[in-house]
């Protein structure tokens, strides 16, 4: 039974429910790279040897949190134009990818998706609600003592029981919903640690997600994740040793605990001083929430989106297992929420990097590299500028006088100045104040928006998909989300 077919099974069955990176090193020395640097000139393929069966080895999963086409179009320009290009004609690295499909984003209960229900299509080829994490609708205590309902199956579960390695990197806490549901299962993306979880759980004997991380197993024996590298410490530490934990546990030391290979790294440094091909098991917490913005990010201090992708990679590759890997792009949709384009793009334009280095790194002929996002948001680029005009800036058209860019600013109706990016809602509606370009273009100018929200949110468009290696050609037309899941599975060769 395909997707499809279990998403209108699983809709019908639950009817009731439903309507009650630095440039990537890993030398202790190394400086970070610059915006307009790739990671290709430093990178050297270290599987390029490797004969293909027909199947991927390893699958790499990147997702954008929150970028949708309009994010990917304004990055690609911003890209462009910080290496002193007009920026149209410029190409992110994946979209060099020779496989493209438009993904439906939906959830079961919600026309504009959260990041939890679409992370867990991508990783159980199932549909679920909003805030929900890798659970069905009829069984959404599914893990907790009290609840007899059975677990769906993940990715990561099936790449484990096949022998292969797993891996998360991402720049937000590692409990957050993307991540979490590449390992966890809760009715509430927001169970990130003890304290979090209603009286309604705790009564259940539900699990906090932390917790949930540290003892992911895969196979139920001596499986688990090999990398985990993000932010969130707090959720892993106690409350007397400055985290958020009521249950007095330091689970960075219990993953230590798990074996010899089991090893922890609180900052950039200490990541830097391992060596990948050690194959130690790796939980990185950078941040006690979520990492620094590219923008914003102290190099001695945490490791960039494409530094830590390049560990995770070259150490997983060590082992020669195969492996799963999930890299989480996730301050892009945060950027979005504060109505703030210049991070949403430089982050956007990070995760390029970060591609383009995992392409570097390992071989089409065994390696399926998927490019996708959970969901949109709703960032709209407008008003006729002219080619080559600075995406971030105001608005000016081409003169039809003189064929040229004109030295005026477009007007509105009003005869203010207006940018071309802007939101349909978010933090600073439109008001009678002049714009002038130093302001719109600073980094922490807030965009413009029609609609006067506290955050601005996702949108409901369909996201595109970008895939190159084995099974990539099944990546076109327009699929559902959960299709993404089967992709996986099927160019690995799994059994479901």
């Amino acid at each position: 039974m395909n997707s499809i077919s279990k998403l209108i099974l699983l809709a019908a069955v639950s009817s009731l429910a439903l309507a009650s990176c630095e440039k990537a090193q890993t030398t202790a020395g190394a400086n970070e790279s610059s915006a307009n640097e790739t990671p290709a000139s430093v990178a050297t393929p270290i599987n390029s040897n490797v004969k293909s069966n027909g199947k991927a080895k390893n699958v790499i999963l990147f997702i954008g949190d929150g970028m949708g086409i309009s994010t990917i179009t304004a990055a690609r320009i911003f890209d462009g134009q910080s290496k002193g290009m007009s920026g149209e004609d410029n190409m992110l690295s994946f979209e060099e990818f020779p496989h493209l499909s438009l993904v439906k984003t939906y959830n079961l209960d919600a026309q504009v998706a959260d990041s939890a229900g679409t992370a867990s299509a991508m990783n159980t080829g199932l549909k679920t609600q909003i805030s929900k994490i890798n659970v069905r609708p009829d069984g959404l205590f599914a893990g907790c003592a009290d609840s007899a309902a059975v677990q769906t199956t993940l990715f990561a579960d099936m790449a484990e029981r096949a022998g292969m390695s797993t891996g998360i990197v991402t720049t937000t806490r590692l409990t957050h919903a993307t991540p979490a549901a590449f390992y966890g299962h809760s009715p509430s993306r927001y169970w990130e640690h003890d304290g979090d979880i209603t009286p309604d759980g705790v009564q259940r004997g539900c699990i906090d997600l932390a917790t949930q991380m540290i003892n992911y197993s895969g196979t139920g024996m001596d499986g688990g994740l090999e990398i985990a590298l993000g932010g969130g410490r707090r959720n892993f530490l106690s409350k007397d040793e400055g985290g958020r934990r009521k249950d007095g546990v330091n689970l960075t030391v219990n993953w230590s605990k798990k074996s010899n290979a089991h090893t922890y790294v609180g900052d950039a440094s200490a990541l830097r001083a391992l060596d990948p091909a050690d194959k130690n098991n790796v939980l990185g917490l950078f941040d006690k929430s979520h990492l620094d913005y590219e923008a914003d990010r102290e190099n001695a201090e945490q490791p960039s989106l494409t530094e830590m992708t390049e560990f995770a990679i070259k150490n997983l590759e060590a082992r020669g297992t195969g492996y799963y890997l999930m890299v989480e792009a996730g301050r892009i949709d945060h950027a979005h929420h504060g109505s703030n384009a210049y991070r949403a793009l430089s982050e956007t334009q990070e995760l390029a990097r970060a591609v383009a280095l995992a392409d570097k790194l390992t071989n089409d002929e065994d390696t399926l590299i998927l490019v996708t996002a959970d969901h949109s948001h709703v960032l709209t680029i407008a008003g006729y500028p002219a080619l080559g005009n600075p995406i971030l800036g105001l608005v000016r058209s081409i003169d039809r006088k003189t064929g040229k860019p004109s030295s005026e600013t477009s007007k509105d109706a009003d005869g203010l100045p207006y940018t071309t990016l802007g939101y349909h809602n978010g933090q600073n509606p439109r008001s009678d104040v002049p714009q002038t370009d130093n302001m719109v273009q600073a980094k922490d100018y807030k965009q413009q928006s029609a609609i006067r929200r506290a955050s601005e949110t996702h949108a409901g468009e369909d996201v595109a998909l970008y895939a190159k290696g084995p099974g990539a050609d099944k990546v076109h037309g327009v699929i559902d989300q959960a299709e993404i899941f089967d992709i996986m599975v099927e160019a690995v060769g799994l059994d479901k």
